[in-house]
């Protein structure tokens, strides 16, 4: 990979506090970007941009006054957003849908879905007004793998997957690209219960996803969703045209 091959971007990474968000928000300061790391508690993301010379930001993604006060600041202390990262995510309860809070099911989406809609509806004028700009939403195999019983993870993930699709179609006249993506199995505080047996997936691998779409090299691939252990982003890449033509790395009713 090239090195600093991000330089002069400027990057917002939510849920960068830990786990995934934290790793990604390294890769892309290696790159060279300016990383802001948003999280609702101050103390973890103000551990990772002491780390990588970013700008910790405070915020909780499901509320719209506190995600337009983010991007302001970052704005006003980094630069325009260049890529934004909806990475942020809960993971909901597990119990059978009579047994499960509905406040409680309902803060899967505010989190999942409603603020990485809040955080496009920020940075997304602005980049048209620059004519440039990259978002990435974090999404899960949750969303359209069977066996699942946990009835709010995976139906929010099956929501950000289709409004990633959707923004990308409404961008294109823009040049944005939007991708969505799965990090595959990562072991972090969310997932740490499935224990050791689990097929984990290397925790570098999803940092290193968004590094290369931050780069600008997969824009073709804008909409698709890749997933971070199960697809070769550079062969991807070099298959662009026949992926786009042939309508893969979606999910689609096939009959």
């Amino acid at each position: 990979m090239a090195e600093r091959e991000l330089e002069g971007q400027v990057a917002l990474v939510t849920g960068g506090g830990r786990g995934i968000g934290r790793r990604i928000a390294r890769e892309l300061a290696l790159g060279g970007a300016r990383v802001a790391v948003a999280a609702r508690s101050s103390g973890e993301v103000e551990e990772t941009a002491s780390e990588i010379g970013g700008l910790a930001l405070t915020a909780d993604v499901s509320e719209r006054g506190s995600v337009e006060r983010a991007v302001e600041q970052v704005a006003g202390e980094l630069g325009p957003i260049d890529l934004l990262v909806n990475n942020a995510g809960v993971g909901g309860a597990p119990e059978p849908l009579w047994d499960v809070d509905p406040d409680a099911w309902w803060r899967v989406f505010e989190i999942n879905v409603r603020g990485p809609f809040l955080l496009c509806r920020a940075v997304v004028p602005g980049m048209i007004e620059r004519g440039r700009g990259r978002i990435v939403n974090v999404g899960s195999g949750s969303s359209y793998l069977p066996g699942q019983t946990n009835t709010s993870y995976g139906p929010s993930k099956a929501a950000l997957g289709r409004f990633g699709e959707t923004l990308a179609l409404t961008l294109e006249p823009y040049g944005i690209p939007v991708f969505t993506i799965s990090p595959g199995l990562v072991r972090t505080a969310l997932t740490e219960r499935l224990g050791d047996d689990a097929p984990w997936t290397p925790p570098e691998l999803a940092p290193r996803l968004v590094r290369v779409l931050a780069s600008g090299r997969a824009d073709r691939l804008a909409g698709r969703y890749i997933h971070a252990d199960h697809d070769d982003v550079e062969d991807l890449i070099r298959r662009a045209d026949e992926i786009v033509r042939d309508d893969l790395n979606a999910i689609r009713l096939r009959r």
